[in-house]
């Protein structure tokens, strides 16, 4: 809730205060992104924007750490052996919370245990060295995770609340 520099990360607010009869003040659109700093190459001297990174609303904090679903999204997708579908589960393991990735393999894996364990632990180090926490993940048939109408559920968060 509190302004960042340029070219750090934070949430897009907007305020238009010459409209009338409605101003929008402080307008949260929840979408993460970042002012480019410096000028534009075109020789434009307006504040630029960045791609949105996430969405402020989708954040986990895990650990101390802020976590975002499409991190975890963005890592899965580097490898061909994975589908699409995944589920990041949450839970309060005796006084810790631990994280639960589980991920459906694509036709493309073959049923070899080795290669299995070797993938399971390639996706944990790639999975730590994004989000600095070491997840637990599981490596599921295709089509294991259960379905939902609309969007996705991408978290389940089951950790006790203190």
């Amino acid at each position: 809730m509190e302004p960042v520099q340029d070219g750090e990360i934070g949430e897009l607010v907007l305020t238009t205060i010459n409209r009338e009869g409605m101003p929008l003040l402080r307008y949260r659109t929840r979408d993460l992104t970042r002012v480019i700093p410096g000028e534009c190459p075109c020789g434009r001297h307006h504040k630029r924007l960045d791609r949105m990174k996430g969405r402020s609303d989708d954040m986990i904090i895990l650990k101390g750490v802020n976590i975002f679903p499409i991190q975890i999204e963005q890592v899965l997708m580097q490898f061909k052996e994975l589908a699409s579908d995944f589920l990041i589960t949450l839970e309060t393991l005796g006084d810790n919370d631990a994280m639960t990735v589980e991920v459906e393999l694509s036709d493309l894996f073959t049923d070899d245990f080795a290669r299995l364990q070797a993938l399971e632990k390639e996706i944990t180090r790639r999975l730590h060295d994004e989000i600095l926490v070491t997840p637990k993940v599981r490596l599921l048939p295709k089509n294991s995770l259960p379905k939902s109408e609309g969007k996705a559920v991408r978290v389940k968060d089951l950790r006790k609340q203190y």
